[in-house]
């Protein structure tokens, strides 16, 4: 079977331009963030090599869970400028591997890769590579499963469908349920107050979802879903919040995510511009 990878390019950045010491290019540009993202698709090539791949990036303008709830990851510091121009290099180092890039207004990078990753599941083995949790609800069965740096940028845990269950107890397409009931610190996604993630985790799996568990439980005088009664409209909107789109307006077939043959050349280009000598040592072995 023919194997797709897909790219959260900003979490992945992100991750590395944190998890390594800043390094600089040859001419005085920031450089690390690049380097780890090189260094992670030199592995991914090496160890499954794909037939067809997408980088999916975030784009400024506000999206659609910014316009329902204006909180939305306003707790997020500001991307410091060595990332931001490191985030705009990188499709030049995707180009070199022949990554497609991608991004759509009003949209994030992982309602793209949830998109591409339901378009073309009939098909395709499917690694969605991503620093971020949100992209395990694409998972839908054992072909579709998500890579996520575990420390660093060498080491990753993989979750397929059995994955998802043994660390949330919940299956992937109720990710946002969990989430209206225990929020998400990072998105500033507020959840319901008081709810952990044990009880989130056992009335999901019990329930089947938020609208079930208001549908069966929404009277109830029981004092354990009080709070979750009190909190319907957070939870609601909380996960509408966390919800991954699947289907974003993109119009792109799998033919347009071919990879075809690898030019190493181009890639020693890059990597001598970037000064990432030791990666050329990889690359050739």
């Amino acid at each position: 079977m023919k194997k797709l990878l897909l790219i959260d390019a900003n979490s992945l950045l992100y991750r590395s331009f944190f998890a390594l010491p800043p390094l600089t290019a040859p001419d005085g540009t920031p450089s690390g963030g690049l380097y780890g993202l090189a260094s992670i698709l030199i592995k991914i090539f090496r160890e499954h090599r794909p037939d067809y791949a997408a980088a999916a990036f975030d784009r400024p303008e506000p999206t659609f869970r910014k316009q329902s709830f204006a909180e939305y990851k306003i707790t997020r510091p500001a991307a410091p400028e060595p990332l931001i121009f490191q985030v705009k290099e990188s499709p030049s180092l995707f180009s070199v591997f022949n990554i497609k890039s991608f991004a759509l207004a009003g949209f994030e990078a992982d309602d793209i890769i949830a998109t591409f990753a339901r378009r073309f599941r009939e098909e395709e083995e499917i690694i969605i590579l991503s620093g971020d949790y949100d992209t395990l609800q694409a998972v839908e069965d054992d072909r579709i499963i998500v890579w996520i740096p575990r420390k660093g940028i060498s080491e990753f845990d993989i979750y397929d469908e059995d994955g998802v269950v043994k660390k949330y107890g919940i299956k992937p397409g109720q990710m946002s349920d969990y989430k209206g009931l225990v929020g998400d610190k990072s998105d500033n996604i507020p959840g319901v107050r008081g709810i952990g993630p044990k009880t989130a985790s056992v009335l999901v799996r019990q329930f089947g979802s938020l609208e079930e568990f208001y549908e069966i439980a929404g009277d109830s005088n029981d004092p354990k879903y009080q709070k979750i009664i009190a909190g319907k409209e957070s939870a609601l909107l909380s996960k509408r919040l966390a919800k991954l789109d699947f289907n974003v307006p993109l119009e792109a077939s799998l033919n347009d995510l071919l990879v075809g043959e690898i030019d190493s050349e181009k890639i020693k280009e890059f990597f001598n511009r970037k000064g990432f000598h030791s990666l050329i040592n990889r690359l050739e072995k």
